[in-house]
């Protein structure tokens, strides 16, 4: 039910899925697990002035009870649920607050020449002899056993007796996402800032095997069943991914000190500094890549892959953070001026297609920042 009411907030539920959420929370019992939900772990309580969590759950599950007449399409209805919506996902203390700031005494923001655009499907495909083409929705290309949709890169198995074993590259820079199906059903995500090395075709036989050299991607790993028995595995920065066939999300930037896996379905071994763990659903390790310590522990996957479902879901995390994220998907540089303000922690979930100044400007609705500057690519928060 978490993930419902994360969905809601994001509005990205389906009708089903709405209905389901609305009729569970006609439960007392469900209602007061909903606040409780809300509210646990909310350490920011404190530096509010004026709170009413009360009011803040009634609001929401007014929306909530309210949401089967509205028509999500609608970009008028949605901005005035989602501008609520948006304050209570975004402050750890999920409340309704008043702040007593005076717009003759707040600086206002400036913006000079705002390039900041939401991520889109795009990606520069390598081939074997090196040639890069650029891959967007407007531009498409094809051959013989490769069909490009704009979003998606799909292959087909060459069936060939003698199809010599070649590999393509799939980058996917920052401000961008794409996927891509392999000749052996297997269906891969990639993140912004994230690049993949794959064969066009697997070899009879033996292990399907690729590498993720950088960045994030979700694999729908297609059964082993299916390809003779063959199983898949991944390779990426200080450890390896061996599966039959199942889902899971790798997380290897150059720029974060660790690496993470998380199991959705199924069952993989991961294989680090010559130790072998074998991980079930649910389960996320850490891999520090420096001293190779591994911890697991079991989280809500939702959090770890909802940038599959243009989303970020998050929990508990300092705004550095979350601005870092936001900074491969925008493709923009973060700067922070104000003492501790990257420190602050959120829970939220924020749309990927959303402008980049509705999102700073949720965050500073709330009180934590002052103003902000936008110059070209490049963000102040202050």
């Amino acid at each position: 039910m978490k993930k419902l009411i994360r969905k809601f907030l994001s509005h990205s539920i389906s009708d089903s899925e709405k209905e389901e959420l609305r009729i569970w929370l006609k439960d007392q019992k469900n209602y007061n697990t909903f606040k409780n939900y809300v509210r646990d772990d909310y350490d920011l309580t404190s530096l509010l002035e004026n709170l009413d969590e009360q009011l803040a759950y009634d609001e929401v599950w007014s929306k909530i009870k309210k949401s089967d007449k509205v028509r999500f399409l609608n970009p008028r209805r949605v901005r005035s649920i989602l501008k609520y919506a948006a304050v209570v996902l975004i402050l750890l203390t999920v409340g309704y607050v008043t702040f007593k700031n005076n717009s003759n005494q707040v600086p206002q923001p400036i913006i000079v020449n705002n390039n900041i655009k939401p991520v889109s499907n795009k990606a520069i495909l390598t081939l074997q002899d090196g040639t890069d083409i650029s891959l967007d929705e407007e531009q498409n290309y094809e051959s013989l056993n490769l069909t490009n949709t704009g979003e998606e890169l799909i292959y087909k198995e060459d069936t060939s007796s003698k199809v010599a074993i070649t590999y393509n590259y799939l980058t996917v820079p920052r401000g961008g996402e794409f996927q891509v199906t392999l000749t052996d059903g297997t269906k891969v995500w990639l993140n912004s800032d994230s690049q993949l090395k794959y064969p066009t075709n697997f070899p009879k036989g033996k292990t399907r095997e690729v590498e993720l050299v950088y960045g994030e991607a979700y694999f729908d790993v297609a059964s082993s069943t299916k390809n003779n028995g063959t199983s898949f595995k991944v390779i990426a920065p200080e450890q390896a991914v061996q599966v039959l066939g199942t889902e899971f999300n790798i997380k290897a930037y150059y720029d974060e000190e660790n690496v993470s896996t998380t199991l959705v379905e199924g069952s993989i071994a991961l294989l680090a500094d010559g130790k072998e763990e074998v991980l079930k659903p649910n389960d996320k390790a850490t891999l520090n890549k420096t001293n190779q310590d591994l911890f697991i522990e079991t989280v809500d996957v939702y959090n770890e892959i909802s940038w599959r479902d243009n989303v970020y879901s998050f929990e508990h995390k300092p705004l550095k953070e979350i601005m870092k994220v936001l900074s491969r998907w925008y493709d923009m540089e973060v700067e922070f001026e104000g003492d501790g303000i990257e420190n602050i922690r959120f829970n939220g979930v924020l749309d990927k297609k959303q402008n980049i100044e509705e999102i700073i400007e949720n965050i500073k609705d709330l009180g934590f920042i002052n103003t902000y500057e936008i110059y070209d690519k490049t963000v102040i928060l202050k």
